[in-house]
C-alpha cells in the first residue's frame, strides 16, 4: 500500500473487511509519513488482531486471534510466506534495523516460521526459515539461525547469533555469543513436533477464508445476507 493517498486510501487495502484492526502507523516523529500493511490476499488475519504500520504478511500467513503486530515505532516488519503467528504474540521494535540484502528491517521472520502461543519477538530482530519460538519466549535484539528451535519460557537477546538448527533449552537465558556458540542441535521428538504444527497451521488460512466467507462485519465475524 505504501504512503497514505487520500482519505479512502484504505478501502483499497485486501483486508479492508478487519479495518478497526489493520490500520497506518501513526504520524511520529519517528515516523512522519503513515503506511499501510501490505497482506497477501492468501493470508488470514484473526478476528481481535492488530495490524499497524509498514508490515508485509506474504502469501498462506495465518495470524492468530489476539496478536499484536506494531511497527509504529521500529519498522518496517516482513513475515514471509507460509509463517504462523500464533494466539497472544506480541511484535514491536525500536527504531534501530537490520539489514537483509540491501534493506532494512525492524523484524524480519523469514518462510515456514512458527512463533507460538504467548511469545514476544521484540526488534531489531531477524528470524530465518523454519525457525520454531515456542510458548511464551522472548526473542529481542537477536538473530536466529535457520531450522532452530526456541522452547518454552527461553529468552534469547542481547545481540547474539543462534547458529542454525540449535536448540535453546525450556527457560534458558541466551545472552552471550559464548551461550549460544555452544547449544546442542535440535533433539529428532522436536523437529517432529515443529513438522506437524506447521502442517496443520500451513491449512488454516485457507480453511478459515472458506469458514467466514466473503461477507465480513467490521470485526471479521461472518454475516448472512
Amino acid at each position: 500500500m505504501g504512503e497514505k493517498k487520500g482519505s479512502n486510501a484504505s478501502s483499497n487495502n485486501q483486508s479492508h473487511c478487519f479495518e478497526p484492526f489493520i490500520s497506518p502507523n501513526p504520524i511520529t516523529s519517528l515516523n512522519p509519513v503513515q503506511r499501510f500493511p501490505k497482506i497477501d490476499k492468501t493470508a488470514f488475519v484473526s478476528q481481535f488482531s492488530s495490524v499497524i504500520g509498514d508490515v508485509s504478511i506474504c502469501n498462506n500467513v495465518y495470524v492468530a486471534p489476539n496478536v499484536s503486530i506494531r511497527a509504529e515505532e521500529g519498522t518496517p516488519f516482513y513475515i514471509g510466506s507460509n509463517s504462523n503467528i500464533q494466539d497472544g504474540v506480541i511484535l514491536h521494535g525500536l527504531f534501530n534495523r537490520i539489514l537483509v540484502g540491501t534493506n532494512g528491517y525492524s523484524i524480519y521472520i523469514g518462510n515456514e516460521v512458527t512463533i507460538a502461543h504467548g511469545a514476544m519477538v521484540h526488534g531489531p530482530c531477524y528470524i530465518a526459515d523454519k525457525v520454531f519460538v515456542s510458548f511464551n519466549s522472548i526473542v529481542y535484539t537477536a538473530t536466529v539461525g535457520r531450522g532452530s528451535f526456541i522452547s518454552y519460557n527461553a529468552v534469547v537477546t542481547n545481540g547474539v547469533r543462534i547458529p542454525p538448527g540449535r536448540f535453546v533449552p525450556p527457560g534458558a537465558h541466551i545472552d552471550s555469543q559464548e551461550k549460544a556458540d555452544v547449544l546442542s542441535t535440535v533433539p529428532k521428538d522436536s523437529k517432529g513436533f515443529v513438522h506437524e504444527v506447521q502442517r496443520v497451521n500451513h491449512e488454516f488460512p485457507a480453511s478459515y477464508h472458506l469458514l467466514f466467507g466473503g461477507n465480513r462485519c467490521s470485526c471479521g465475524f461472518a454475516y448472512v445476507q
